[in-house]
């Protein structure tokens, strides 16, 4: 299957797809550090650690420096529900969170790796807010993957209010 039109995730999601998410999701919720054997791309690695559902995920790559075709790429993915994933720049990080934060709201799950299979490797999970707060504070160096949790399904509506 090679329809472009559908996403990366989609063509690539049975050599991706890892059984191991589970196993992933919760040693980070209980503080046990990730690492992950390198791979041949950066994202494959960024999305193994990021604890965010890989069985179908979109590849959007480099956000233009254009701020209209940005702004345009990232309004044409607001609805998206699958994990998205995007490379960036020391120089753009921040700005590219702020845009998230405005566009997908502070309190979308994102995590953001730099360095990876390198030295001075690191991953930042949680908030935009709390992400973006990170970068602020902190110098961003390397080059970067952000992994973004896709828009969430709409909660069910509990049995009682169903009966009312």
């Amino acid at each position: 299957d090679t329809d472009r039109s559908r996403g990366l995730g989609d063509v690539y999601k049975r050599q991706i797809s890892d059984p191991g998410e589970d196993l992933v999701r919760m040693c980070h919720e209980h503080g046990i550090k990730v690492e992950s054997v390198p791979g041949p791309t950066a994202f494959a690695t960024a999305m193994a650690i990021s604890g965010m559902p890989s069985g179908r995920f979109t590849f959007e790559g480099f956000l233009s420096v254009n701020k209209a075709s940005r702004t345009e790429h990232i309004q044409s993915i607001v609805k998206e529900p699958r994990t998205m994933i995007f490379y960036e720049s020391p120089y753009r990080v921040v700005k590219c969170l702020e845009q998230f934060a405005e566009v997908f709201g502070p309190e979308r799950r994102v995590s953001v790796s730099r360095e990876l299979t390198k030295k001075f490797e690191q991953t930042v999970r949680g908030t935009v807010a709390e992400v973006l707060e990170h970068f602020r504070t902190t110098d961003p160096k390397g080059e970067f993957v952000i992994v973004l949790a896709g828009k969430p399904k709409p909660k069910r509506e509990t049995a009682a209010d169903e009966e009312e």
